[in-house]
């Protein structure tokens, strides 16, 4: 059985299948309106959720089936005490595949060891998030064409940010891609990515505190939030919450076809007057984020549309 907890248990391989099938259902949505008729998704999300929880029932809901599950850990058993593994256990007697986020990274790989149905990592505290790479991975695809030969900024929590974790690890295989990391230094990227990953590889990147700075040599600029969740105190989440904020004079700076994305929920790290300029394209990502998850579900349940 095949889960999805981290973007490399798929092969660059894989990933390309999935990402066809997400630009085939997308052009052909009518004919995979059927094929999970009679399957259910259920979703276990520990800690809130808009986007990721609503795009995989969506996907689910778009190919047919049904879904269960619940929105936050108040409305389940976690409240009485009771163990992941024995919750999973239980949902794999109601459901065919499963989506989980939980606050505890490592949480959804415990599910897949006791699961009978494959576990869809739905974001696991600041570890990863797979289903929001492979978004990302299918919107710059479909909008520059390719995942190769890309500068990538990268800018926000980059120590904190599990989308920012999850898309440089899938990145680093594909060729000529460099990274251009923007934070402060309170919130700079972990050593351990830098060193195991980046370094590893023999990835060109440059660390900038500035924004500006970093502007006009980017062909896509991935902004994200600073996350008050993940903070330990208030105090530290005032003083970084607006270090950066991308608006109309930032955007001038930049090359006339970079694209800005963002996995969002956004507070205000992005002003609404970038919303009009057609590089943003953060809410079309969301778009792409239905179709990559419909691909995945069919993939990990191993259904074919002819």
């Amino acid at each position: 059985m095949k889960h999805l907890l981290n973007p490399l248990d798929l092969s660059v391989e894989e990933i390309d299948e999935i990402l066809d099938l997400a630009n085939d259902i997308e052009a052909n949505p009518e004919k995979y309106a059927h094929a999970c008729d009679g399957k259910k998704l259920a979703t276990l999300f520990y800690e809130p959720s808009t986007r990721t929880r609503l795009s995989h029932e969506a996907a689910m809901m778009n190919l047919g089936g049904n879904v269960l599950g619940f929105s936050s850990a108040d409305s389940s058993s976690a409240t009485k005490g009771e163990s992941v593994s024995d919750t999973i256990r239980m949902i794999s007697c109601y459901a065919d595949i499963c989506a989980m986020r939980h606050p505890k990274e490592g949480a959804p790989m415990v599910a897949s060891q006791y699961s009978s149905i494959p576990i869809i990592n739905a974001g696991d505290g600041g570890h990863q998030h797979p289903t929001q790479t492979l978004t990302d991975l299918l919107t710059i695809r479909s909008e520059k064409g390719r995942l190769h030969d890309i500068t990538i900024g990268l800018c926000g929590d980059l120590k904190f940010g599990r989308t920012v974790h999850s898309l440089i690890h899938a990145l680093v295989r594909y060729e000529n891609v460099k990274f251009v990391l923007i934070s402060p230094e309170e919130l700079r990227l972990p050593s351990y990515i830098r060193k195991d990953v980046l370094d590893k590889h023999n990835i060109p990147y440059e660390e900038v505190v500035r924004l500006e700075d970093a502007m006009g040599k980017l062909d896509l600029l991935y902004m994200t939030r600073v996350q008050k969740e993940r903070f330990f105190n208030e105090e530290d989440y005032v003083r970084m919450k607006d270090f950066y904020i991308l608006d109309a004079a930032k955007m001038e700076l930049a090359k006339e076809d970079m694209l800005v994305l963002h996995p969002l929920p956004r507070v205000n790290e992005i002003s609404v007057e970038v919303d009009r300029d057609p590089r943003a394209i953060y809410f079309k990502q969301a778009q792409y984020g239905v179709y990559v998850r419909m691909a995945l579900i069919l993939t990990l349940l191993e259904i074919k549309v002819s």
